[in-house]
């Protein structure tokens, strides 16, 4: 399933299926189909407008992030601080060394000033190899160094190492959860990616306490064009359709009980 998700986002993503209409714009054309020609090529090409010359992408991760906020405070009691991989830039770090991070890294940001805060919690950190070739450290395994930098005894750091996706994260972080009497839980990952989460956590009865971060928009976008940035579009589309695409997925699949959680 891991590498069937893989491939059907290479080609699902938006510059990705922009290329494949074309592609098959052009092979419909040169064997004379002119009427799919001209809807496969009108269809790429309002594709490529609302991806690079539009809020349209923006807007749509907007919606995710704006479906969940955080609370005021967390309980005073906590027991755990659950993080979601996916912050660490682990290929550059095996060839370059050091301690490298992506757009992600208020994951890991948020979770140093969670733990300082909450020094009896445990720090529960979620995220194997999910690369295609598997040969490079998960961020719960570098997460190890990154924490016993600022003075965080490795003893109180849970690994889950072995998980893919999101619902592996979630189904293995039961195990650990259930195997280490932890239940009053703080979850952190991207405030987008927050509602599949928190609905993959539930549709496995774990009760956590929703803790998004790395917002990537300001919360008062409205669809316009904008083509001062049409790189900063692109990724922003993608990674909403991204979002999106895992959330009906996962909704059609029985993983979650909703379509959108809140």
């Amino acid at each position: 399933m891991f590498l069937v998700s893989k491939v059907f986002w290479l080609l699902a993503q938006p510059l990705s299926l922009i290329f494949v209409l074309l592609l098959l714009s052009y092979v419909f054309g040169s064997a004379g189909f002119q009427r799919l020609y001209g809807a496969l090529s009108g269809i790429a090409a309002t594709l490529f407008f609302f991806t690079l010359f539009t809020s349209c992408g923006a807007v749509m991760l907007q919606v995710l992030e704006n479906r969940i906020a955080r609370p005021a405070s967390l309980p005073a009691d906590l027991s755990c601080i659950l993080i979601l991989g996916g912050a660490f830039e682990n290929e550059v770090i095996a060839g370059r060394g050091g301690m490298e991070f992506n757009q992600a890294a208020d994951r890991f940001i948020e979770g140093l000033k969670l733990a300082q805060a909450h020094p009896a919690a445990k720090i529960l950190v979620s995220g194997g190899d999910g690369s295609f070739s598997g040969t490079y450290d998960g961020d719960a395994q570098t997460s190890i160094a990154f924490f016993s930098t600022f003075g965080i005894s490795p003893d109180r750091i849970i690994r889950e190492d072995q998980s893919r996706t999101t619902f592996e994260n979630a189904a293995n972080t039961k195990q650990l959860l259930d195997g280490n009497g932890l239940s009053n839980c703080a979850l952190i990952t991207s405030a987008f990616h927050m509602p599949r989460s928190v609905g993959l956590f539930r549709k496995l009865g774990i009760p956590v306490t929703p803790w998004p971060v790395d917002y990537r928009t300001s919360g008062q976008l409205t669809l316009r064009p904008d083509v001062s940035q049409p790189s900063l579009n692109a990724q922003l589309t993608t990674t909403a359709m991204r979002e999106w695409t895992g959330l009906i997925a996962y909704y059609m699949s029985g993983r979650t009980h909703v379509l959108f959680p809140q």
